[in-house]
């Protein structure tokens, strides 16, 4: 439905009295009133910005206390993982020193086989490919 300005109801192009001008100021405002009326809208604007900036800088300090307690419930849960890979590390290395142990009780000459492999080994990883 095209309606075009001098269809819609209520609208004309002629003055009217008691209408208001191109500003939204009745003809023969003052410039006080006007003067009046920008006061008030800095003073609004600044209230705004006041409100603005007090909603950034709560919404703001939430954020940075939920990223704290996700940070340290993370670090919490990997300490507590490190910690039972730490004992289990423990375990097993335990596990495998009595195992060769046992072994070393029950076959003497073979663990001194095995001690004399594992210098030469070492010894010419340390001496280098010269």
């Amino acid at each position: 439905m095209n309606v075009h300005a001098d269809q819609r109801p209520g609208s004309s192009t002629e003055n009217r009295t008691g209408s208001l001008g191109s500003s939204g100021r009745a003809p023969g405002s003052s410039a006080s009133d006007i003067s009046a009326d920008l006061d008030t809208l800095r003073a609004d604007f600044n209230a705004l910005k006041d409100t603005v900036t007090s909603y950034i800088a709560k919404r703001s300090s939430d954020a940075v206390d939920s990223a704290k307690k996700t940070t340290s419930d993370v670090a919490d849960q990997i300490g507590s993982k490190a910690s039972g890979i730490a004992n289990a590390a423990s375990e097993q290395a335990k596990t495998f020193a009595s195992e060769l142990e046992r072994m070393s009780r029950n076959n003497p000459l073979g663990a001194l086989a095995g001690a004399l492999v594992v210098g030469v080994v070492i010894g010419m990883i340390g001496r280098g490919r010269n």
